[in-house]
């Protein structure tokens, strides 16, 4: 059976998203504010000198007229007038956009107007736009530090407040996995704010209320029904030892054997469930202890202990042998009856193998773990399906790690790891 691993914070967690997430938007808006700052002071700087060359030309040309002279700034057909300008159509002023730059001189915009009939000269004024321009350079260079400078402050606040929500979460993550490793008093209690997170901290706990009572009724109706089978089981074997030998007697008495066996499971089952059972623990020959519970099967099983001198040289392990013993056993006559010969078990360290050469386990199986009374497959023989679930249960009393797979070339494999002492 694979064991269960704890979800662990990585980078890819919810925090570190949601930091990210929120780094991403404040990047985005300062981007959007800074373009939409330059674009707008730009138009503005070039509407306010547009305004202010044609205010000029207004008042130029009335000086002109009245005393004939140029005010300053004031130009009569000037070299660098712009095309659009040189030649009006009418008398009525006109601006146009110089994006010419010449020393500090530009972008400029022109004013310009028709001093009398079509063959006058055309007064003209200039507006330059380059020290308006520099400082909307500076503005935008100020607003490029300023932005990651700002993010940099945002970013650390942004992760601390993902990871109050990261952490509120995983304690509802962390009762979760408690309940699923069968540990039905896990709560995750009151959790501050009247959030969604709350409410999935309260769901799950109220899951776990009602799984517990569930699963609580489903262990006592076990119990209550093995222990009531347990005293007419009796009786039957004692009246079947009652009968003349015979092909009756025989098969009497082994369908008694397979009910009084079934009884025993459930019995075994709902003590494991109730956590009433406690292991007693000993310093014993882990070779000598598997090749004793394979004799007892009385199945033909090849046992080989991979440290040199035999059974007796194998590791020491600090275990309780008859738990030990009930694990490999059920291991065997599993691989007995719902696979095929030969099969083998392997001592080697504190490890031990059991495999067979048939079917192997089924994908449900391997998926979900062994389940009571599912044998998983057709295939795979007849049986209650208590074995493998009683052998996982009293693995984990022992605190070791019993993983369930199929060979690449065909038949399964049990592999049971003892603990260190």
């Amino acid at each position: 059976m694979r064991p269960f691993h704890r979800l662990r914070p990585e980078l890819a967690s919810l925090r570190w998203k949601i930091a990210a997430l929120a780094a991403a938007t404040a990047c985005l808006v300062a981007a959007a504010v800074g373009v939409l700052v330059h674009f707008w002071t730009a138009q503005d700087i070039r509407d306010r000198a547009e305004a202010q060359a044609f205010n000029t030309v207004y008042a130029a040309m009335d000086v002109y007229r009245r005393t004939g002279a140029l005010t300053d700034g004031a130009e009569l057909d000037p070299a660098g007038l712009p095309a659009a300008l040189r030649h009006p159509a009418d008398g009525n002023r006109h601006t146009a956009y110089d994006e010419r730059v010449e020393g500090n001189l530009g972008p400029s915009v022109w004013a310009a107007q028709r001093t009398g009939d079509p063959g006058s000269p055309v007064l003209a004024v200039r507006v330059n736009m380059g020290p308006d321009l520099y400082g909307l350079h500076r503005l935008d260079m100020i607003m490029a530090v300023a932005s990651p400078v700002a993010l940099a402050a945002a970013a650390p606040l942004a992760g601390y407040g993902a990871g109050l929500l990261a952490r509120r979460l995983r304690r509802v993550s962390e009762t979760a996995v408690r309940i699923s490793a069968g540990d039905l008093d896990a709560r995750t209690g009151p959790v501050k704010g009247r959030d969604e997170v709350a409410d999935i901290a309260a769901t799950v706990d109220l899951m776990a209320d009602s799984l517990g009572r569930r699963l609580r009724s489903e262990r006592r109706f076990t119990a209550d029904v093995a222990h009531e089978l347990r005293t007419p089981v009796g009786g039957l074997l004692a009246a079947a030892d009652l009968l003349p030998p015979g092909e009756t007697e025989d098969l009497l008495r082994a369908r008694v054997r397979d009910l009084r066996g079934l009884v025993e499971d459930l019995l075994e089952i709902s003590r494991l469930d109730a956590g009433a059972e406690q292991p007693v623990r000993a310093r014993v020959p882990l070779g000598a202890v598997v090749s004793d519970a394979v004799a007892r099967t009385g199945y033909d099983t090849e046992v080989t202990v991979a440290d040199e001198g035999g059974a007796e040289a194998a590791e020491t392990v600090e275990t309780d042998p008859r738990r030990l013993e009930r694990i490999v056993g059920n291991l065997v006559v599993n691989a007995h009856r719902h696979g095929a010969g030969p099969v083998r078990v392997t001592v080697e360290g504190r490890t031990v193998v059991v495999r067979d050469h048939g079917p192997g386990f089924p994908a449900d199986l391997l998926l979900h773990g062994p389940r009571r009374f599912h044998t998983g497959a057709p295939e795979r023989g007849a049986g209650h399906g208590l074995g493998l679930t009683i052998a996982l249960g009293q693995a984990r009393l022992l605190g070791a790690e019993l993983r369930l797979d199929n060979a690449p070339e065909g038949g399964a494999v049990a592999t049971l790891r003892l603990p260190a002492a």
